[in-house]
């Protein structure tokens, strides 16, 4: 069944909270272990980072939206994704793990997501819907889904529960507008759909897009088995973007859907080949000279542990 989009507008904006309704200084946050704190550290600098990916992934998808209360609803979830790493950053304040000092900064993000960002600064915008439409739920699925869930079990702190049930309610309304859309730009007409498909796989971007994009997957789903987080729980949050992709009657005729898809099954499977070229990508990554990236986004001044946002 299609979701109204005009019910699900009102229900966004009916379920907006902000970081002032949480109380950062309840008992809990002596639960975090000294064991688990360097990596948990950086865990979390590079969830609310991938965070602010999403939120400029859905502020170009605004741009491009069919319809203009979709339009809006997108400027919703833009900001959600702001206030999601926001808050994030307050469990890090809280969690003691940013510097000392009136007005402490997040961790510089790493190599992987530094080039993420470049890429959607340069290309989203340009980016077609269809290509963004499929981009987007995928991360959401793949990487939100893998990354809270995990957070939800191995840490026992209850502040860090309530902020990640507001960030899931919100993330389930985000799924479910991704796909109800992409099921959308199915039902467009199929010439059209491969025309720009094939204008889209010739271009620069999507080119870079997909070098940047297998060594941030690989590179995260190898910090969560370093975290100690079973790769099986990432390769089954992965399965969940087929399985959502599924339910909608046009959704298999996006072909940058089916090239996800499969792309999606070469990562959930631990024997093939492709995780030789991911795992080389991720090393060549690591060295790439750090004077060739971009400054850091002027939206980087917009990340705050502040209470009030």
């Amino acid at each position: 069944m299609a979701i109204d989009m005009d019910a699900m507008l009102a229900k966004i904006k009916d379920r907006q909270w902000a970081l002032a309704d949480i109380d950062w200084n309840a008992p809990g946050a002596e639960m975090i272990t000294e064991e688990q704190r360097p990596k948990l550290k950086a865990f979390m600098a590079d969830l609310c980072w991938i965070e602010n990916i999403g939120a400029r992934g859905f502020a170009a998808l605004a741009k491009k939206a069919p319809t203009p209360t979709i339009a809006e609803i997108y400027r919703y979830f833009h900001a959600e994704e702001q206030r999601h790493a926001n808050a994030e950053l307050a469990l890090m304040k809280r969690w003691g793990m940013l510097d000392d000092g009136l007005d402490p900064e997040p961790p510089e993000p790493n190599v992987n997501i530094r080039l993420a960002m470049d890429w959607l600064d340069s290309y989203a915008d340009d980016m077609s819907l269809s290509v963004l439409g499929t981009v987007i739920p995928m991360l959401e699925v793949a990487l939100d889904g893998a990354l809270l869930k995990f957070l939800l079990e191995e840490v026992d702190d209850p502040v860090c529960h309530q902020v990640f049930e507001k960030i899931n309610n919100d993330e389930s309304r985000h799924i479910a507008v991704d796909f109800e859309v992409l099921n959308m730009v199915g039902h467009a007409d199929l010439r059209r759909l491969a025309i720009e498909f094939v204008a889209t796989v010739a271009s620069p971007g999507l080119i870079i897009g997909a070098i940047m994009y297998i060594p941030l997957l690989n590179r995260i789903r190898n910090e969560i088995v370093g975290m100690g987080l079973e790769p099986e729980r990432l390769y089954n949050a992965v399965k969940r973007f087929q399985t959502l992709g599924e339910r909608g009657e046009f959704t298999h005729r996006v072909p940058t859907y089916q090239v996800l898809k499969r792309h999606a099954a070469a990562v959930v499977n631990p024997g093939h080949p492709y995780h030789l070229l991911a795992n080389s990508l991720v090393w060549v990554s690591e060295r790439y000279p750090r004077k060739l990236l971009r400054p850091i986004p002027s939206w980087f001044n917009e990340l705050t542990h502040e209470p009030a946002a």
